[in-house]
């Protein structure tokens, strides 16, 4: 058993550091300058919401609500920020404000346009789905956050989505994009993962919509090679990457029984390299602890781990994968 309550108690702390007023945070505890910022504001509560400290009293609530919905851009009902694309920052702050059973006062209306699913299936074909498909998939994934829970689309919206994907899927890795899955210089390294990681963004709509996965098998098949082959630094990074590949060889294995006990001794494999490493970081040293975003990508994949390996993560409370409650991270 690996306790991570100590981590859990320090990065309520770093939530703590980062606050502003009530439901008003910036995105680094730790910076000279403090302003309010969307990825803080959404990201304190999904940390709060993952490690069991979610607000309940309801005035504090309604202050979180005001604060997101006050971030929201009047003219194009989107939120911006500057080191994500719009419709990632949106769909992000949407998901925050579903935590609390609540949405924007205004629709998203740059968006409108891909209410249509014949331009929504245009915009997903023009995505950069083979040299950057890690980045394109805030687009692609992001859309469809944005406007199911803004409630702006119907069934048959996204039965058309789904239906894209399923049409654009490559059976022979699990990804997408069919033809498009070759690996990719991603930091001066040669490797898949960008793909998998682009991938993950897709699937938990698809999760989310509880729509089958086209070909776990392969998806599994992926995901164990990039374990074991490829050179990307799974495990030794504070980033979303470490959610991307055990999420999606988690829900692989849960359809499907391929391979079953190598993915499951995969998982342990990992959380042993990655949470030795994880928890010799400090705190106090390390920028991307004091980051929310990134502090949150961390906990994502702990809590999606404490789900994959029952017995094996001691904390206070259960971890809980905001994917699921609804879609986007």
């Amino acid at each position: 058993m690996i306790d991570l309550r100590g981590f859990v108690d320090q990065a309520a702390g770093i939530v703590d550091a980062a606050r502003l007023a009530p439901g008003r945070y910036c995105r680094y505890a730790d910076a000279p300058e403090r302003s309010e910022n969307p990825y803080g504001c959404a990201d304190a509560a999904n940390i709060l919401y993952t490690i069991g400290r979610f607000p309940r009293d309801l005035d504090e609530r309604a202050c979180w609500i005001e604060a997101l919905r006050d971030l929201q851009d009047p003219m194009d009902g989107l939120w911006h920020e500057a080191t994500h694309h719009p419709i990632h920052t949106t769909a992000h702050c949407l998901g925050a404000l579903e935590l609390f059973d609540a949405g924007p006062i205004r629709p998203p209306s740059a968006l409108d346009d891909y209410r249509r699913p014949d331009r929504m299936a245009r915009f997903l074909d023009g995505l950069d789905w083979q040299a950057d498909p890690w980045r394109a998939s805030h687009q692609g994934a992001g859309l469809y956050a944005a406007l199911v829970l803004a409630g702006q689309v119907t069934l048959d919206w996204r039965e058309a989505y789904f239906d894209w994907l399923s049409a654009e899927h490559d059976p022979q890795t699990g990804l997408w994009r069919r033809g498009c899955v070759a690996p990719v210089d991603h930091d001066g390294i040669v490797t898949r993962f960008p793909h998998l990681a682009g991938s993950f963004h897709y699937l938990f709509n698809q999760q989310h919509g509880h729509v089958a996965l086209p070909a776990p098998e392969a998806l599994i098949d992926t995901c164990l090679s990039l374990w074991h082959a490829d050179p990307f630094p799974l495990g030794r990074t504070l980033s979303f990457a470490e959610i991307d590949w055990v999420y999606c060889l988690n829900r692989a294995i849960r359809q499907c029984h391929h391979r079953f006990g190598e993915a499951q001794a995969a998982l342990a494999e990992f959380a042993a390299h990655y949470l030795e490493w994880l928890l010799s970081l400090d705190f106090d040293d390390e920028p991307g602890l004091n980051d929310l975003h990134t502090l949150f990508g961390v906990l994502c994949a702990l809590a999606e781990l404490q789900q994959a390996l029952p017995g094996l993560l001691c904390t206070d409370q259960p971890l809980k994968l905001v994917l699921d409650r609804r879609p986007f991270i």
